[in-house]
């Protein structure tokens, strides 16, 4: 029980490593101050390009995977969902920097790639799809975070990995209510837009 609750601290710590702040930073742009504000891998792409965007993207996911694998290695399929959501809401909600935190689409990506890597491919390649045809990357991230629970309870995979996995991505849609309104209203932007 020790080992399980130091992953899960460990886990939150881990996740709000502000890996989109020092990239941009690096690049000479404040993430917080330009494009949608947000600390993203998508914003730091409309603001410093794709090579800063892909550097957070992947750290971002990293976070998340690290986080899952620890707590697989402790406890199988039910405890890495558990600490790689940990991961996740230390990435939304940093407590160093309350109320600047990312939307966790890369972080919870990188919890399903350990997790359900299968699953996570067949996801990843649906959201670079959508992003890419319809330039939307939050468009594709909805319909990713719909769709993964879906999926993984129609794989007859247990009621509590079906229920976490629901929290997870329930946790990263309750982020994007601000793009679900644009979205809605017609008013999104592109994913090289500033919007």
């Amino acid at each position: 029980m020790v080992a399980e609750v130091i992953a899960v601290v460990f886990a939150y710590a881990l996740g709000t490593f502000p890996t989109g702040l020092l990239v941009a930073k690096r690049e000479g742009h404040d993430v917080l101050d330009e494009g949608s504000g947000n600390p993203g891998a998508s914003n730091v792409y409309r603001v410093a390009g794709f090579r800063a965007g892909a550097v957070v993207l992947i750290g971002d996911a990293l976070k998340g995977g690290i986080a899952a694998g620890i707590g697989l290695a402790l406890g199988g399929h039910v405890l890495g969902l558990v600490v790689g959501i940990a991961a996740v809401v230390g990435h939304c909600f940093p407590i160093q920097r309350w109320g600047q935190g990312g939307k966790g689409v890369a972080t919870a990506g990188g919890v399903g790639v350990v997790v359900f890597p299968v699953i996570a491919v067949a996801l990843t390649l649906v959201w670079f799809l959508i992003a890419r045809v319809l330039n939307k990357a939050s468009l594709g991230s909805l319909v990713v975070l719909v769709a993964g629970p879906l999926i993984v309870a129609a794989l007859g995979r247990p009621a509590k990995e079906v229920a976490l996995m629901s929290a997870l991505c329930l946790l990263v849609l309750a982020r994007h209510h601000g793009n679900i309104r644009r979205l809605i209203r017609g008013e999104e932007g592109s994913l090289r837009s500033t919007a």
